[in-house]
């Protein structure tokens, strides 16, 4: 397997030489707490000093084994060869203009990048931003002038975002809402299938979740009221949540029934993380309209909302846009994150990804009964840890094996509803050594809860 880094000079190995967080860290946090915002918050006390590959190395010397990906950002690397050769090149021609200004054929050739990567063979236009919450702001705005239309459904444990709007849409009250409302109006919350919390059980999940939400928007909702439904496929900071397989076919046959539009926020599944292109393509699903971001450009901020040309071109001309959405030297770190996409089958990576973890994951479930659950699809995968014998969350034991992972140079977040899942975002072009020393790591610091 090609790894893609920073050159040579950039060991792919866990390496530590100092206490965790060592004196360059300490300082930096200092300096840190005098000058950022405190709602700013960090999961590890230790800063960056080169990144790529499978490792992010910080100040003081420390190797660390990467399982986050800057959340799923950096799915081709920290630095990969086409994106710093394209964005470098770019550098050196402008920075920005304004594609509201004076267009750019970088953006042009990133919009038809997704529409031949996206699902269905329909006609697709986009539209470039800057964030994942931007993506689906805008995806709403066009939903609701094309169907003329005002509510928006969403789902238990779904997050969509920190913006107003966004954070209206997500599920988790704290960290990410509490203290911030009033948010906006017209956003109702239906069940999701999650097989492991039905209270009937997993085989009944996809039908029992269908009805009760056909149901809520039929009763409470209205379908002649609802513009969209807005749903990740796989949830991502809800606890990497796998639906119960049928559900979201069933959801959008009667989304497009009804004459609502479905959307897929693909921002944190989206660019080969789940095994394919895109998480929706697991159960043919083709949605209306399909955010992207994070793994879109390398580590660059690049977002964008695609989707059907008519609804697409609904809004009036002036109606969309953004100073910097679509960014020239962003758009061209897309345009080489993708070439590398397809040059190294990282689809195909990540289903070898999850060939070699998954047993390792299981494993570990069948020893350790405080892991009630193995789950996620290709590198996006996630253990839900319990109080065990019951299924009670226990974030606190879910905290302490972060905490036990860091110190031993394995980078890992948690994630989830109650804060009791830990992920696992590795990137893409890690090195099976390293992705092999993780899981061992990991299994040390089991051992010592």
């Amino acid at each position: 397997m090609t790894e893609l880094f920073g050159g040579p000079s950039l060991p792919q190995e866990r390496r530590l030489v100092t206490e965790i967080p060592g004196p360059g860290s300490r300082a930096l946090m200092a300096r840190k707490q005098a000058a950022v915002a405190d709602g700013l918050s960090t999961v590890m006390p230790v800063f960056a000093r080169r990144a790529g590959g499978g490792v992010v190395e910080d100040v003081d010397g420390n190797s660390f084994i990467d399982f986050g990906s800057g959340i799923a950002v950096t799915g081709v690397g920290n630095s990969a060869e086409a994106v710093v050769s394209r964005a470098t090149a770019q550098l050196t021609q402008f920075t920005h203009t304004c594609a509201m200004v004076t267009p750019y054929e970088g953006y042009v050739e990133v919009c038809e990048e997704l529409a031949r990567l996206t699902p269905g063979d329909h006609a697709k236009k986009s539209l470039l931003l800057n964030s994942g919450a931007e993506a689906v702001e805008n995806a709403v705005k066009i939903a609701r002038y094309h169907t003329r239309r005002q509510a928006v459904v969403v789902f238990d444990h779904g997050y969509h975002g920190r913006t107003n709007l966004t954070m209206g849409l997500t599920a988790k009250d704290m960290p990410y809402k509490h203290g911030f409302g009033p948010f906006a109006p017209e956003i109702y919350r239906v069940p999701l299938a999650y097989p492991f919390r039905w209270l009937t059980g997993p085989e009944n999940c996809a039908e029992e979740a269908a009805a009760q939400v056909v149901e809520q928007i039929t009763k409470q909702v209205g379908v002649g009221n609802t513009a969209a439904i807005l749903v990740e496929p796989v949830l991502g900071e809800g606890g990497f949540i796998v639906p119960a397989r049928g559900f979201l076919p069933r959801i959008a046959d009667f989304a497009r029934e009804h004459g609502i539009l479905f959307i897929a926020d693909e921002i944190q599944t989206g660019f080969c993380r789940t095994g394919q292109w895109f998480a929706c393509e697991d159960e043919g699903l083709v949605p209306d309209l399909i955010t992207t971001a994070k793994g879109i450009a390398g580590g660059l901020p690049l977002a964008a909302v695609t989707g059907r040309s008519e609804i697409m071109d609904a809004a009036h001309p002036g109606g969309l846009g953004g100073t910097y959405g679509g960014n020239p030297v962003a758009c061209a770190a897309a345009l080489g994150a993708i070439e590398t996409m397809r040059e190294l089958d990282l689809p195909a990576r990540a289903r070898e990804i999850e060939g070699l973890m998954r047993p390792r994951l299981t494993a570990l479930a069948e020893r350790y009964p405080l892991i009630g659950e193995v789950r996620g699809r290709g590198a996006m995968l996630a253990i839900e840890l319990v109080k065990p014998g019951t299924k009670e969350p226990d974030p606190a034991a879910t905290a302490a094996l972060a905490a036990a992972c860091h110190r031993r140079g394995l980078l890992v977040l948690t994630t989830g509803t109650y804060g009791n899942v830990m992920r696992f975002l590795p990137p893409l072009v890690i090195g099976e050594d390293l992705l092999r020393e993780g899981l061992d790591v990991l299994a040390e610091a089991l051992a010592t809860l």
